[in-house]
């Protein structure tokens, strides 16, 4: 019997007419090999930031109901010049849009989430012997309204499609060749992970890495492991699964390099309240306001004092700092603070590892290497398998070869 393969190519791999057939040619040998395919597909290139622009090109404020159904519109091009494709390469194909092939969302327009599949009509399809092509980043909601999943959504798509159908992992298609120890825009030494941890992938695509956060949530969630290539080359890529890669070089144990990777997201702003009330309540009177203001909040770090009054920091996009800093600054003289102030052109650098904690050694070696490039620290948080500074964005390249050299990575 067949196994069910679960597919999916970004906008890079769909990028014009060459790029559709040679993903055809890629998913037609994949049948002949004797798998049934399902391949959840992006918009083409950057058809999406083009469906974007031209709506604020009308409207400045578009309605995000009618903005969902105008940006859904992409992958259903995509999905069906996949199927012409297989057909005129003699493939039976089927495609379907996401309320086609059952995905059911929350009603969050730009950031819906998947409730439930139901997957009768991509089985339906199989059974009549076609490739199902599957429209990536969009679904249906409650009363029948188009949704989108927000950046990235394609990749959710298929981890959530390969779970339903309990395919025995889900293959990532795009420009890049896998996961890497940096980005090798930025670090030329940078090397191909073979495999990685759902937990260390988590915390390096949260942190910017190429590859969807909640996608990865999916796959930990329910144990889909996640193979990500390049669609251009038959090159080997990384896999993504419980446990990762926890052999050392005299084989399986625990003396082995804890640092993965070293990840970086640049177009960020730092906000702090100076000399603040140290009260009860404090974070959520300001991230309310900021959270209704449908501004994300990333890394937050409080300074209380012996006085009772605290500093109070966090960053946000770069983007989103002169609406934060809206919000925050009455909030802060409500409240009897100093002031309020912000700064954009920040960047974060993390060194990402399982058990990092259980060595010592691993802040002191970050620290010291980026003072020793002169590289200054803005901010500092940790978590279990990840520690991140806060630097200036025009720093952010000799900050990665920095860490990637201390750490060994190449």
């Amino acid at each position: 019997m067949a196994g069910i393969v679960v597919q999916k190519y970004g906008g890079s791999s769909l990028a014009g007419a060459d790029a559709i057939r040679r993903v055809a040619s890629r998913i037609a040998a994949r049948r002949r090999a004797g798998d049934d395919v399902v391949a959840v597909v992006s918009a083409m290139g950057d058809a999406t930031d083009e469906l974007a622009a031209l709506a604020l090109s009308i409207n400045e404020r578009p309605d995000r109901r009618e903005l969902d159904v105008l940006l859904s519109t992409g992958e259903l091009v995509s999905c069906t010049l996949v199927a012409m494709a297989l057909d005129a390469l003699g493939e039976r194909a089927r495609s379907l849009a996401g309320w086609q092939a059952g995905i059911h969302t929350t009603a969050r327009y730009g950031r819906a989430q998947i409730s439930s599949i139901d997957v009768s009509p991509i089985r339906a399809g199989l059974r009549d012997g076609n490739a199902v092509i599957v429209a990536g980043f969009q679904g249906v909601a409650p009363g029948r309204d188009v949704t989108t999943l927000g950046r990235g959504g394609s990749d959710t798509t298929a981890v959530a499609v390969a779970a339903a159908l309990g395919a025995g992992r889900c293959e990532i298609y795009t420009d890049v060749d896998g996961i890497y120890t940096a980005d090798p825009r930025l670090v030329p030494g940078a090397r191909r992970l073979g495999e990685i941890g759902f937990e260390e992938m988590l915390e390096m695509a949260s942190l910017g890495a190429k590859m969807q956060p909640r996608a990865i949530e999916l796959a930990m969630a329910y144990g889909v492991p996640t193979y990500v290539a390049s669609s251009f080359a038959d090159a080997p890529g990384t896999l993504i699964h419980e446990g990762g890669d926890m052999t050392t070089e005299t084989g399986v144990g625990e003396l082995r390099k804890r640092v993965r990777g070293i990840v970086t997201d640049g177009g960020f702003a730092k906000i702090t309240l100076l000399g603040v009330p140290d009260r009860p309540g404090l974070a959520a009177r300001v991230f309310e306001p900021l959270s209704a203001a449908d501004i994300s909040v990333d890394e937050i770090v409080m300074n209380a004092g012996p006085d009772a009054f605290t500093d109070f920091t966090f960053t946000v996009r770069a983007a989103d700092l002169g609406a934060a800093l809206e919000v925050v600054r009455p909030l802060t003289e409500e409240m009897g603070g100093r002031g309020t102030v912000g700064a954009g052109g920040l960047a974060k650098v993390s060194v990402v590892g399982t058990g990092m904690r259980d060595e010592p050694g691993y802040a002191s070696r970050m620290f010291g290497a980026l003072a020793g490039r002169g590289i200054n620290i803005e901010l500092i948080t940790t978590s279990e398998i990840r520690i991140t500074c806060i630097v200036s964005e025009d720093r952010l390249g000799d900050s990665a070869r920095a860490l990637h050299e201390v750490f060994e990575l190449g």
